[in-house]
């Protein structure tokens, strides 16, 4: 894990070092050897493939809690991956971390064994067993290149390739952006959500896609409306995820998945 720029801690700062007390307990009791070969028998569905259909394509996310909106739903995650599958969405982003989004592996094992579409572990990401962990369950993980220097942004999403996971590299500025690309990522998030304050500017994407282009481009936070997502469509977004506003209204997953 990188040092990250700025005087005081942030949020991703706590939720980063709590990720690393939570990656060396698994290393306590997991024999990484086994676990790299359970993640390369586990059978991926195809993330990057499910995002690449004609239109807008919606990555809906199972959402309990968040640092920025507080409590949010106690949802059943096989309800929910059930009925957003209903509503089209093409792929699951389901959070995994147990402290400020109140998530678990277990809610990712529940969502995924309802559903056909493929599954991404949000989570914090900064250790390579958690890709391994991620790669015997899900078929995408997530790794916030505001977490990694160069090389190790590198080196985790070639580990999630060679385990048959889609790295979704989440960025938020041109360092960013630059750094995921360097990094060999083709699937690349750009975060509207600052995650030192918690912002949220849907120009973020609009700045970003042009610097991004070739990449599939998925545009996180900030979707409250279908005029939102047309607007990051419009700038050059292959994808939105959204979580607490699908949370809060599932049927904006199908309004999002059928714009023109």
């Amino acid at each position: 894990m990188t040092e990250r720029r700025g005087e005081h801690p942030t949020v991703l700062d706590a939720l980063a070092t709590t990720a690393l007390a939570r990656a060396k307990e698994l290393r306590g009791h997991t024999d990484l050897d086994n676990l790299y070969q359970e993640a390369l028998l586990f059978e991926k569905r195809d993330f990057t493939g499910a995002l690449a259909s004609p239109g807008l394509s919606v990555i809906s996310e199972i959402k309990r809690a968040s640092p920025s909106a507080g409590f949010i739903s106690d949802a059943d995650p096989a309800e929910w991956a059930a009925r957003y599958e209903a509503e089209s969405a093409s792929c699951l982003s389901v959070l995994t971390e147990p402290d400020r989004f109140k998530g678990s592996l277990q809610d990712l094992d529940a969502a995924r064994e309802r559903v056909t579409i493929p599954v991404l572990r949000k989570d914090f990401t900064v250790d390579e067993a958690q890709v391994l962990e991620a790669g015997t369950r899900a078929d995408a993980v997530l790794l916030i290149a505001a977490l990694f220097e160069a090389g190790a942004l590198a080196r985790f999403v070639s580990l999630a390739v060679e385990v048959g996971l889609t790295p979704l590299v989440e960025v938020h500025d041109e360092a960013e952006a630059d750094l995921a690309l360097e990094s060999g990522a083709r699937v690349i998030g750009v975060n509207n959500r600052d995650l030192r304050d918690f912002t949220v500017d849907l120009a973020t994407t609009e700045r970003l896609a042009p610097r991004l282009a070739g990449a599939t481009l998925v545009a996180e936070s900030g979707v409250k409306s279908a005029e939102d997502a047309r607007r990051l469509r419009d700038a050059g977004a292959d994808a939105v995820l959204v979580g607490e506003a699908a949370m809060r209204d599932p049927a904006l997953v199908a309004k999002l998945s059928a714009l023109p």
